[in-house]
Order: structure tokens, then sequence, then C-alpha cells
């Protein structure tokens, strides 16, 4: 069956052609993991136009699409992820808004939605300022160094500082205390470890990742991600025992994303479940610090590289902020300049490098090719066409879209800005970033730049 199924997929993508394939690796070993597979898949998308087979491993295969009118025709509908990729990650974050699909996708959205109205959004940017400022602050130590330094690592620990302090009212002294973050190096594993179990095809198999060493790995990270989430959940749950508190949420006056999934009913008056809750918590704790980490660290990367364009956004920001010394919810359309510089670097370095759907019926494409049910897609975040809307999509788009988008949109401004009043930041030549597309996009050897502090009189 296992022969026929492979006759089958091949005959699906027929009218796809695209590179050369080994009959049992597929096209795993061209992918080196040495910081060029993103080359590659560029390459590729150049040579095969609209989009192209990858197989990993001699039965499972994805149609990598990469244009905006193919990723459009994709996007308008509501079908659910694949059931391959996200699949792995189920027994990390659970069925929440990333993974979910169907009814209880569109009823979690909709109890969901509430938490990123922008009277939520509003008090969070104090919030974000205020972690900025102790990782700026932190760095001082760099300014005056004139040697370079990793830059991940810090924006890690402030987005989740970030969204510790936003969405959960936890604050959990993570940028300052000594070591490494446990819940922020399990995560990082995580992210390998589901990468490295979809390029490595006995790994599909449960039983197989199960008694595997790295299948070991897997369960001990996930048990400390998840020990995590369950204490901040346990905090507020006893939070929430104290009348007091709950008037004062029930006011409106203390209304996180944490308060409103406790307490969202639905029409039947019906809560979430305390599985329901982890799910979400788990999916935002991951979701909401990891992806503004690379984007941010990318941006900032970015500007170094070009101090033209870094010298027009510190000259806005510093018109805007007028002394001040933190962003204010008014402040943050003000900045046009600065955000176009925010979107050109996630066109570039998408945080999400690829997203995937399955399709549930057969679909036409723009130029008469057809695929059948059942298949996987899978569309770069990185695109070259700067026409269509469905050429930029760091957010997705279409009903599936990211529901913090205005979230991260907002910290990376509060960042960017507040960074640049404060310091210079000058590329290191020696230091390359090496891109490796895993959930979230990274670089194997880190991101550095130098620094140095911004003379207020200039």
């Amino acid at each position: 069956p296992l022969l026929a199924k492979r006759r089958d997929v091949f005959r699906s993508y027929e009218d796809f052609p695209g590179p050369p394939t080994h009959w049992l690796f597929g096209h795993v070993l061209e992918f080196k993991q040495d910081g060029t597979d993103f080359d590659t898949l560029m390459a590729w998308t150049k040579q095969y136009p609209y989009a192209f087979p990858l197989w990993f491993g001699p039965f499972f295969c994805v149609l990598n699409i990469h244009h905006p009118d193919y990723v459009k025709t994709i996007l308008a509908s509501t079908g659910p992820k694949d059931d391959v990729s996200y699949r792995f990650i189920l027994s990390w974050i659970g069925e929440g808004l990333l993974v979910s699909s169907g009814q209880k996708w569109f009823r979690h959205r909709r109890l969901l939605t509430p938490g990123f109205h922008y009277d939520v959004l509003k008090p969070y940017v104090k919030l974000m300022s205020d972690s900025t400022k102790t990782m700026l602050d932190k760095w001082g130590s760099y300014a005056n160094s004139n040697e370079s330094f990793e830059l991940f690592q810090h924006v890690s620990l402030m987005t989740l500082d970030s969204i510790l302090k936003c969405a959960f009212s936890y604050n959990s002294n993570c940028q300052t205390e000594s070591g490494t973050n446990v819940y922020i190096k399990a995560v990082y594993e995580l992210s390998d470890l589901i990468n490295l179990r979809l390029r490595t095809f006995p790994y599909h198999s449960d039983l197989i990742f199960y008694l595997s060493p790295h299948g070991y790995r897997y369960r001990k990270a996930i048990k400390v991600a998840q020990s995590h989430t369950e204490e901040v959940i346990k905090k507020r749950k006893e939070a929430l025992k104290e009348e007091k508190e709950l008037d004062r949420i029930q006011a409106k006056k203390n209304l996180d994303f944490l308060n409103i999934l406790l307490l969202a009913r639905d029409e039947k008056q019906q809560g979430l479940s305390d599985e329901d809750i982890r799910a979400e918590v788990d999916t935002f704790m991951f979701e909401g610090h990891d992806t503004t980490a690379s984007g941010i660290s990318f941006i900032l990367y970015s500007l170094a590289c070009h101090p033209e364009h870094q010298k027009i956004c510190r000259d806005e920001i510093m018109q805007v902020l007028d002394g001040k010394d933190t962003m204010d919810w008014e402040d943050l359309s003000k900045i046009p300049y600065t955000t176009m510089c925010i979107k050109e670097s996630l066109r570039i370095y998408p945080p999400v490098p690829g997203m995937s759907r399955k399709i549930t019926k057969p679909i036409t494409f723009c130029d008469g090719r057809t695929l059948p049910e059942g298949l996987l897609l899978m569309f770069l975040g990185k695109n070259v066409s700067k026409r269509s809307p469905h050429a930029f999509v760091p957010f997705s788009a279409g009903p599936r879209n990211c529901i913090g988008q205005n979230f991260a949109m907002n910290e990376m401004k509060v960042v960017i800005a507040l960074t640049l009043k404060k310091y210079h930041l000058i590329e290191d030549p020696n230091w390359k970033p090496k891109i490796i597309p895993r959930l979230v996009l990274r670089s194997l050897n880190g991101i550095h730049i130098k620094i140095k502090p911004v003379d207020p009189q200039v």
C-alpha cells in the first residue's frame, strides 16, 4: 500500500516539475543545515515558477508554493493546517488556535478575539517600553567596548518578559536573573527537535520517535515548557478566587489575555476547559515571544547593515518622542518610515519562514493546474514580488491570519524606537547570520552587532 500511495502522490504532482529527487531521501540531503538552506529554496523558486514538490523521504511530499496568486487561493479558504508537521507540535502546545480546526477553532477564535481589542492592547505599550528599557540598560557595557555581542538571547528574554507582563500580568524578572532561562532553552530545543522530526522520515512514526534518544529529549523539554505555563495559570486562578480581584476584572480595569481566557463564555454560557486554556496559554507563550524575538533581532541587524535608513528612522523617532524615554499608544502611528523598515525586514527575514495547509477539496489554481483533495501545501513567508497583497504575508492572511499581529507590530515599533533613541547600531562584517528555517527563523551562529551610545546633543 505504501508503494501505491507513493504512486498516487507522484501522479497528483505530475503537473508540477521540481528539483531532482533521491528515491529514498527525497530532497532531505539537499538541506545541509549550514545556513544555506534558504538560498537553496530561493534558487528553486526562480527555477520552478509558482510551485514545486518537496519530498521528505520516499512517501511524504508537500507542494511548496511561492507565488502570491497561488497563496491567495489557499489562504482564502478556512482549510485546516496540515496534519503532519502541525501534528508534531500538538503534544507541546495542544489544540490551541495555531493547530485546531473546524468548529473548535472557530469557537476559540471568537472567544479570544476580545483579548486583542485595542482597549486591551493600549496599556501594554507602557509595559513593552519597561521591558525594552531593562534590556537596553543591560547593553550599557557593550556600548563602550567596541565589541560585537549576540542579540537573539537578549531579545528573547525581553519578549518573554513582555508577553508575561502584558498577556499574563506576571512579573518574572527573567531579564535580570543570572544563568540561562530554562523555558527559553526548552523552546529552542523543541523547535529544533520538531524540525529534525519532520526531516527524518522514520521519526514520522510516533513509536520510533518515542523510543529514540531525540524523543526522550523532546518529552523532557515539553515537561519544562508546560510546567512554566502551568505555574502562570495556577497563580492567576488563585488570584481570581479573591472576590476583589474578580470585581476589578469585571470592571475592565485589569483585562489581560489570561483573564479573558479564564472568564470567556459562549452563547450557551460554556467556558473553555482547563485543557483548552492550557493549550492556548502554551500557544501564546511560545508564539508571543519567539516570533517577535526573531523579527526584532533581524530588524536591528538590518538597520545596523543600512546606516542611512537607520538615521532616517532615528530622526523620525527623536521628533516623535520629543525628549520622552517611553513610547505612548499615540506615538505608534507617527513613525511611518520606521514602520516601513520593520516591514521590509519582515519580508527579507520572515519570523515564520513557512506555513502549511491540507486541502480538503480539489483545487484549481489561476494558471489552470489542479490538485486533488488530501494533499499538503507549504508556502514560503519570503517572497520577491512587490505588488500583490499576498506577496507579503508575515502574519498570514485570510480567516486564519495571526490573531496577535497588532500586539506584535506594536512591540516591534516600541523596541526599535527606544533602541534607536539610545544606541547607534553598527554592523560587524565578521559575523554574518547563517539563517536556518525552523518553526521560527533563526541563525546558526547567532545575530551579532556592535552598538555605541547616541549623543543626546546631536
